[in-house]
């Protein structure tokens, strides 16, 4: 655990202890914060006070003397403590409008002090406040790079061991050892509580993220494919559980027991071998089945609904005129053709067809035995129909000669386009006549809200509903034209991802219905601009297109008896409460489920958890994929906390606050959210540190990170308060929350900065062995922990950020990017300039090693200190800073500490304000 001093408690701090190892994540108590204030006064303001010139102390990047609402250019970055108390919020730097902190309920009213305007006197008995450093707060940086020391070494991770997986964004090699790879499954605690009111009196999330076609590493072993023949994989009589390496034979090998019912089971004839000494098998080590976590296995007859056949993509692009002049018609074009004729291409077996529309729908004919494609207009929307039997979804490499001159005179055939209204809901009828009993995707290019035709939507954004209880009103779908359709869509085994380009509202509540119900996602480009947006619009459709698919899939996931799970969450379908049904799944499909309890836990059985996949690849093969995950039982509260996983509590706690926002107002998500936090570190203090100090927050090692996550989760666009995310785009980022795997979800949440300006040799520089690019120590999320005299690059959620201070020397700008002044650097060139130096080649692999998907598409928006209003979107970003309508890191703790403290104090039994039970 750690323990943080927030209060004025001499003789009650322990010492802190050396790095914990990671085979037990022991508690670490904190270095205590001294409660002594220095009498020296800090630069560029009065004695007790952050310099006048801390941006983070402003509010926004701070108001100094230079231009209003950015930093300023002058003084030296904070190296100091700065003083903080719970509950506090972060002094005014100006003196002359400086104000007492804020006081805890109760207690006496400050006085002026130090930092205070000249004339006032401090009381002679008011005690000073005890110095909070915010660089001795849980760091997510420390963090990592504690994990990656301990799982990215040559010694991979076995599965077998029963100790906390790698975190997510940790880069490790796992080696299957009966336990599915931590990429494929993911629990929120690795120890399970025996009862149902042990896990209520923790306050903690039990749940697991599935994700079944993650991509593996390169070092490790693909997924083992096994046919069983025509009776297929052996399973449970009575749960269907698929053969695991946790069945026990017994009775000499003729009889296995499930791991999940404990149902004796006989064994096949031709499955049958004997035992050894100790009843293993002794051919156990030779199939994969009874080794491995994860296998596949070639479904037989009985799992066929329908002639399974390869998928084909469906490529639908708005070609009205707000879609020629924004020039996305262009880039879509463009990025198609990248897409389909760069890199690694299309996954085997996938044929591609070709749809344009604004007010009538335009099919083409891509037969390899014509010349050029033919075009076919279908006017009747209201009577929509398929107008091509025979080439209109091809091999895209046999009929390369045709599709390539088509996409590039996209731009030039729709030029002088004057129609104004897409018919989105008509190109969703023809893609689903188009791909009927096949299967396959629909990827749709959208810039307006269709108000013509089937589907037509009406404007409904009203400014008075924002930021009151009635917005999400706003969230649920105008009608049910497109949910109706979603699910016919999932009948067929069709997908849908919508790239959606809005420079005015569009309804995404509504529209979103074709990806979140169809197992798609969701892409937004806000007021679309080619030269900004080109890039990144290229490398999404390459990644959308380029990664494993399977379609007409259906995940069931089982648990041993006791358990059952209660909900799913992500972008799927239900029929029934056990089968998710995903039209497409692709490796970045993340589905959560939420446990529930139906009686009560052997403490000396272990948990099973075993998810299987029924899904058609996309060469046409139908298969089974099964993951499978063990877990010991424990009646110790301290356990659940020590094996507790915070990115994967985070990811599913997200999904679930997105389900409920379509019901529940922000505002009351919003508390529950802190509330959860709080009752979690209250439960945990209550029981695993009673004896702790009063004045201590004390945070569970595993879940040290909790305050920070939570308050980053607080300020992301999709539930923060204020008037001023569009509707659009606050849906937008629902649905990433929804649709996000873990990985992605860290990503989004904490930006990775790394300074570029005292690079070390080796820095910058991909190693020769596994080509990765070494980053230099990364800096927290923080405005006063830049240096206005250096570089940083800032990754988040797939984008980059330059940033340059003020005062940075004109050496360093020529190196850098060529130039000797900020006022050159030309901020419309979305990418790293190109100079022929060494600095300059290390800034362009760092950026390509912080977004490592978007290699070569990298988007760079440059951001100059003081000069650039983009400025404000980098701050933004600065989630331990005080921005998005939400407190500073520091700020939130104190909060956090507080209400602890309120909750420690002796009162009746009360249920949790939101249970996830």
């Amino acid at each position: 655990m750690g323990g943080m001093n927030m209060g004025h408690q001499p003789g009650m701090q322990s010492p802190p202890p050396g790095p914990p190892s990671h085979k037990q994540r022991t508690r670490r108590a904190y270095a205590p914060f001294s409660p002594e204030v220095s009498d020296a006064p800090s630069q560029g303001g009065p004695a007790g006070f952050p310099p006048v010139n801390n941006p983070q102390m402003a509010g926004f990047p701070g108001a100094g003397a230079g231009q209003q609402g950015y930093p300023s250019p002058a003084g030296a970055p904070i190296t100091g403590p700065q003083t903080f108390v719970p509950g506090a919020q972060a002094p005014t730097p100006n003196p002359g409008l400086a104000a007492p902190y804020a006081r805890s309920p109760g207690a006496a009213p400050l006085h002026a002090g130090a930092g205070q305007p000249m004339g006032q006197q401090p009381a002679p008995y008011e005690p000073q406040k005890p110095r909070i450093d915010p660089n001795q707060m849980p760091s997510p940086i420390t963090v990592h790079a504690h994990d990656q020391e301990n799982y990215g070494s040559a010694q991979p991770y076995s599965t077998a061991q029963r100790l906390n997986a790698p975190l997510a964004c940790t880069e490790f090699t796992a080696v299957d050892d009966g336990n599915s790879n931590p990429r494929f499954m993911r629990m929120t605690m690795c120890n399970v509580p025996h009862t149902e009111e042990l896990l209520k009196a923790s306050h903690l999330p039990l749940g697991i993220i599935v994700q079944p076609l993650a991509d593996l590493a390169s070092s490790e072993e693909p997924v083992r494919l096994i046919d069983f023949g025509e009776e297929g994989p052996i399973r449970c009589l009575r749960c269907k559980t698929y053969i695991n390496p946790h069945m026990v034979f017994i009775n000499g090998g003729k009889t296995f027991v499930c791991n999940m019912c404990r149902h004796e089971n006989d064994v096949p004839d031709d499955y049958f071998c004997n035992l050894d000494m100790a009843g293993k098998r002794l051919d156990s080590e030779m199939r994969p089945e009874l080794r491995n976590g994860t296998v596949e296995f070639v479904a037989t007859k009985d799992f066929i609904a329908r002639q399974p056949a390869p998928a084909s993509f469906v490529f639908a692009i708005d070609v009205t005129w707000n879609a020629v002049q924004c020039g996305m018609v262009a880039y879509a074009a463009a990025a198609l053709k990248d897409a389909l004729y760069s890199g690694p291409g299309l996954p085997a077996g996938v044929r591609v067809g070709i749809i344009t529309y604004d007010r009538s729908t335009h099919f083409y004919s891509l037969s390899p035995s014509l010349d050029q494609a033919q075009m076919m207009v279908v006017p009747d929307i209201q009577d929509m129909f398929v107008p091509i039997n025979e080439g209109f979804v091809v091999d895209p490499i046999e009929a390369r000669h045709i599709i390539e001159p088509l996409l590039d005179a996209l731009p030039t055939m729709f030029a002088n386009n004057r129609t104004a209204e897409p018919v989105l809901g008509a190109v969703v009828q023809a893609a689903h006549e188009a791909l009927r009993g096949r299967g396959g995707k629909l990827i749709a290019f959208q810039t307006a809200l269709p108000t013509f035709g089937p589907g037509s939507l009406k404007q409904r954004d009203d400014a008075k509903l924002h930021n009151t209880d009635k917005e999400r009103t706003l969230y649920e779908p105008q009608d049910a034209f497109y949910r109706d359709w979603a699910i016919k869509l999932v009948e067929d085994g069709i997908s849908c991802s919508l790239y959606l380009f809005p420079s005015a509202y569009v309804d995404a509540a509504t529209l979103s219905q074709l990806s979140t119900v169809t197992g798609g996602e969701l892409y937004s480009y806000l007021a679309f601009e080619g030269g900004r947006d080109g890039r990144r619009l290229m490398a999404d459709v390459r990644a959308d297109v380029q990664r494993a698919y399977g379609g007409s899939a259906v995940l069931r996931i089982r648990t041993s008896d006791g358990l059952r799970v209660d909900e799913h969450y992500g972008n799927l379908y239900m029929r029934n409460h056990v089968d998710v049904e995903l039209a497409g799944v692709t490796s970045d499909s993340a589905i959560g489920a939420l446990l529930h309890y139906d009686g009560k836990l052997d403490e000396k059985q272990d948990a099973y958890f075993q998810a299987a996949l029924l899904y058609t690849t996309s060469d046409g093969q139908r298969r089974i994929r099964v993951h499978n995950m063990v877990a010991p039982c424990t009646t110790l509260i301290g356990n659940m906390f020590r094996s507790s996983e915070v990115d994967t509590s985070l990811n599913l706690i997200a999904k679930m606050a997105m389900s409920e926002a379509l019901t529940s107002p922000l505002k009351s998500i919003r508390e529950k959210l802190t509330d959860r936090c709080v009752q979690i570190l209250s439960a945990y203090r209550r029981n695993c540190a009673s004896g702790s100090a009063p004045g201590q927050l004390i945070l569970p090692e595993a879940y040290k990170l909790s305050p920070l996550y939570n308050l980053a989760l607080l300020k992301s666009p999709a539930i923060r308060g204020g008037a001023d995310v569009p509707i659009d785009q606050r849906i937008y980022h629902m649905c990433l929350l929804r649709q996000f795997s873990v990985r992605k979800t860290m990503d989004y949440f904490y930006p990775t900065i790394a300074p570029l300006h005292m690079l070390a040799e080796n820095e910058g520089v991909a190693d020769e062995a596994t080509g990765v690019v070494t980053l230099p120590k990364l800096v927290r999320a923080s405005y006063s922990l830049l240096d206005p005299a250096g570089m940083y690059l800032l990754a988040s959620g797939g984008s980059l950020m330059l940033w340059f201070g003020r005062q940075v020397s004109p050496s360093l700008l020529q190196a850098a990017v060529g130039v000797s002044a900020l006022e050159q650097i030309d901020i419309k060139v979305h990418s790293v300039p190109e100079v022929p130096t060494e600095l300059n080649q290390k800034i362009r692999a760092i950026a390509d090693g912080l977004v490592p998907t978007r290699a070569g598409y990298v988007n760079v928006q440059i951001v100059r200190q003081g000069m650039d209003q983009a400025e404000v979107q980098f701050a933004s970003l600065l989630v331990e800073d005080r921005n998005n309508d939400n407190m500073t890191y520091v700020d939130f703790v104190c909060a956090i500490h507080r209400q602890i403290q309120v909750e420690a104090r002796p009162k009746g039994p009360s249920e949790p304000k939101w249970s996830y039970h």
